[in-house]
């Protein structure tokens, strides 16, 4: 179920956020801030949300529109945080990445509104 594997990347992924933050604290260099940010945020706590509600509302969960907003989420939760770092620490020429996983994150966020709106008409 789609809703079980968004949980448990969401927890890697917020681990792997949560190390970075504390390497970066220990470090006193806060540069990769925003794509630890972004990371957490979209990558740990959204992930996790949405598993949540597909374990709330199964039936919802089970469909071909629940798994393509899943991997489309997944995937741009793990190429947005990272274009961020990558304009950051590289420049601009790495400017595609972020708007890439960002637009795949919008895209999979519509995709759920969607999914909501249908399962609590039902």
């Amino acid at each position: 179920m789609i809703g079980s594997l968004m949980m448990c990347v969401s927890v890697v992924v917020l681990l792997f956020g949560m190390l970075a933050g504390i390497a970066m604290g220990i470090q006193q260099d806060f540069t990769l801030a925003p794509a630890h940010a972004h990371l957490n945020l979209v990558g740990g706590v959204l992930l996790f949300l949405f598993g949540l509600y597909y374990r709330v509302f199964p039936a919802a969960g089970t469909t071909l529109l629940a798994k393509l907003q899943g991997w489309l989420h997944i995937v741009g939760a793990i190429v947005f945080p990272i274009g961020i770092a990558l304009v950051v620490l590289k420049g601009h020429a790495f400017l595609a990445a972020p708007i890439v996983g960002s637009l795949l994150v919008a895209l999979a966020m519509a995709l759920f509104a969607i999914i909501v709106i249908r399962t609590s008409q039902a």
